[in-house]
């Protein structure tokens, strides 16, 4: 075929924008054409047509192979339509690779959207099994919850149901719902700490305000301490004028810090004393001293300050004296006992400062006490000095009443002040060879339990102790009964030591108060007073019952006296106790008339020492009773009056009577024991019996 025919065949088109157009939308149309058709087509058929075609196209292929082969002129234009049947073949092919393809696309189409639909329904699924754990885990935290308000201590129902206002506690509408109830409580919960709250924050402005008041006040205190001192340099003659000397007191509190902590709480407590009984006695000035109890530090303060020096200080010094000391060791050394002495003398060290304390009376005698604190064993001893404002009469028997040794003793019951009361003492005492420390009051001082009380040291029984530590309290609350024993005390001694310079001559002083005791004549004199000693005492037939019922003891003091009246002679012994008059002596009596007559063989005996001994409360007179002695004295001789004058009277002997009777009497004798009318009464002035 030639180019020309082939040019005919083949025209030249010219492809415009709308002749692209057009073409796509045909093959569009087309592509969409052979989709409905795969629709329509049956599969099973494709493929059979496909198995077909491709028999045919091989067969067809075979026979051009063969007409090739044979190269005939004839078999050309066979050829040609074999090759165009061929390509009709080849079409179909393509349609079905076509159908074929756009099949699979349809089925990875559906495939994917039913992948899709599955995934949707798995997703749900999931989200569904999500909320089914979450509603689970929601209900167990429900159920497993607990309120904060279960935490918190509500009122009372009802203490709610009163105190809440009506608006809060809806009691129509809580009382029988126990969570409207709750809440209502909750409601009147919160209220209440909100009022708590603004109280609270009132409290603190308020504290604030405070604070920065006191901050203040100590700014301007501050700054006055400069004019205060300027002030009482200025006003030292007032101080002494007044008899408030402001600037000693402060210079003994400067002192009282170098005291020993027993010492310190004596020296303070018996100066708060003082101050106490000044302003009870002065509301107008409260800071005076009482000028009847006086309290003054004594001793070096230098030395005190010694004792709290570091030993580092006195090294250097130390080491010279060592070297001496090992030359004078060479030398001579010292005996075991120089060694005990110096350890004892080193163990009953007392402290460079003491507290002296001076007890006044109205009369104007004084009990000066010096205390001293013993540093190793830890105790705190006394001694004791009389000032009287007059001189005595000197009286044989008094000589023991003022003794400083024996003054104090058993101030309180059983305290002689004999014996340490630090346990721990005993120990110490055992390694230095010191039996008891009695042999050494005199030098020391008597430890009595009463100073350790107001030096504020309490001692455990029978229990050692290291170490003592003072207590205020304890000193505060034996103070002021302490001091009020030892201006008794003091009063007592001296009113002793006067009425036995009167006995010793014979007299007793009855007082214009205590005359109405006895009757206006009274026969019977006291012929003898003397002192006797206490083994003296035990060796007397009638003072037995009162040794056996411990009313002797040696710390007592002992006389003895004589009554006369005619051939009539009444001895007496007498017990005065430390503590007397508060605690009555006591009478033991033996009437030697027509034999000797005793408590043992004499009712009438026993009921004159139950008049004396007994019914003392009779005999003490204007308080604090200090002429009781007197007057028991007195007394005796009354009743021996009354025991004489009472006394049946031989008929037989002529004469007058040894002891007419002057006594008025109701009844001489009365019951069996027929004892006699003792009892004195006034104003009728007549005897009879209790």
């Amino acid at each position: 075929m030639s180019s020309e025919s082939i040019k005919k065949r083949k025209p030249k088109v010219i492809r415009t924008e709308e002749g692209k157009r057009n073409r796509h939308d045909e093959q569009e149309g087309r592509y969409y054409s052979e989709e409905a058709e795969v629709d329509v087509r049956d599969p099973k058929m494709d493929y059979q047509l496909y198995k077909e075609t491709c028999q045919d196209l091989q067969r067809l292929m075979s026979e051009i192979q063969d007409l090739k082969s044979k190269g005939s002129k004839d078999g050309a234009a066979e050829i040609e339509e074999k090759r165009v049947q061929s390509c009709v073949h080849f079409m179909t092919l393509k349609k079905l690779n076509r159908l074929a393809h756009i099949r699979l696309k349809k089925g990875r189409d559906q495939t994917h959207e039913a992948k899709q639909k599955v995934d949707a329904h798995h997703l749900q699924l999931q989200n569904l099994l999500y909320e089914v754990m979450h509603l689970q885990k929601e209900i167990t935290k429900c159920l497993e919850f607990k309120s904060k308000h279960e935490e918190i201590e509500l009122v009372s129902v009802e203490e709610f149901y009163k105190d809440a206002p009506p608006e809060i506690s809806k009691q129509d509408i809580t009382f029988n719902d126990p969570h409207q109830q709750t809440l209502a409580r909750l409601d009147w919960e919160l209220e209440q700490r909100k009022r708590l709250a603004e109280k609270y924050k009132d409290s603190l402005a308020s504290k604030e305000k405070i604070l920065k008041e006191i901050e203040v006040k100590k700014e301007y205190l501050s700054s006055l301490q400069p004019q205060l001192h300027s002030i009482m340099q200025a006003s030292l003659p007032v101080q002494e004028y007044l008899s408030m000397p402001f600037d000693c007191m402060h210079k003994q509190y400067e002192i009282a810090r170098h005291l020993p902590a027993p010492l310190y709480v004596l020296f303070v407590q018996t100066s708060a004393y003082s101050q106490a009984c000044a302003h009870m006695k002065s509301s107008a000035q409260p800071y005076r001293q009482d000028k009847k109890l006086v309290v003054t530090i004594e001793g070096s303060v230098e030395e005190a300050r010694a004792l709290f020096k570091p030993p580092e200080d006195s090294q250097d010094d130390e080491s010279d004296s060592d070297a001496e000391e090992e030359q004078t060791t060479k030398r001579r050394r010292p005996t075991l006992g120089v060694q005990l002495d110096d350890k004892r003398k080193e163990m009953l060290k007392k402290h460079p400062l003491s507290v002296s304390l001076v007890v006044k009376c109205k009369d104007g005698s004084a009990l000066h006490l010096d205390f001293y604190f013993l540093m190793n064993l830890n105790i705190l001893t006394v001694k004791a000095k009389v000032i009287t404002a007059i001189e005595l009469l000197s009286a044989i028997s008094a000589g023991e009443l003022l003794n400083p040794d024996l003054m104090l003793s058993c101030l309180y019951p059983g305290d002689d002040g004999k014996k340490t009361p630090n346990p721990a003492n005993r120990y110490q005492f055992d390694k230095v060879g010191i039996l008891s420390l009695s042999d050494y009051i005199s030098e020391l001082g008597h430890p009595y339990l009463w100073v350790q009380a107001m030096g504020g040291i309490g001692f455990p029984t029978d229990q050692p102790q290291p170490s003592i530590a003072a207590d205020n309290s304890l000193s505060a609350s034996h103070m002021e009964k302490t001091i009020n024993l030892l201006r008794s005390r003091l009063l007592s001694r001296l009113s002793l030591h006067r009425q036995f310079a009167s006995l010793e001559h014979g007299s007793i002083p009855v007082s214009s108060e205590c005359q109405s005791l006895f009757p206006a004549k009274v026969v019977s004199k006291l012929t003898r007073w003397n002192v006797i000693t206490y083994e003296d005492y035990l060796t007397l037939p009638y003072t037995k019952d009162v040794v056996e019922y411990g009313l002797a003891q040696d710390t007592h003091q002992y006389y003895s006296l004589l009554i006369e009246r005619g051939t009539a002679k009444l001895h007496a012994a007498v017990v005065i106790n430390p503590g007397y008059c508060s605690i009555p002596p006591v009478f033991s009596l033996c009437l030697n008339w027509k034999g000797e007559r005793s408590s043992s063989n004499d009712e009438n005996i026993r009921v004159m020492e139950s008049e004396v001994n007994v019914f003392f409360k009779e005999l003490l007179g204007p308080l604090p009773g200090f002429q009781l002695l007197t007057n028991q004295l007195q007394r005796l001789c009354m009743l021996l009056d009354v025991y004489l004058e009472t006394e049946r009277h031989d008929n037989s002997i002529e004469g007058p009577h040894e002891f007419p009777p002057e006594k008025i009497c109701l009844r001489l004798v009365r019951g069996p024991s027929r004892t006699k009318p003792f009892k004195y009464n006034h104003p009728q002035g007549f005897f009879s019996h209790r």
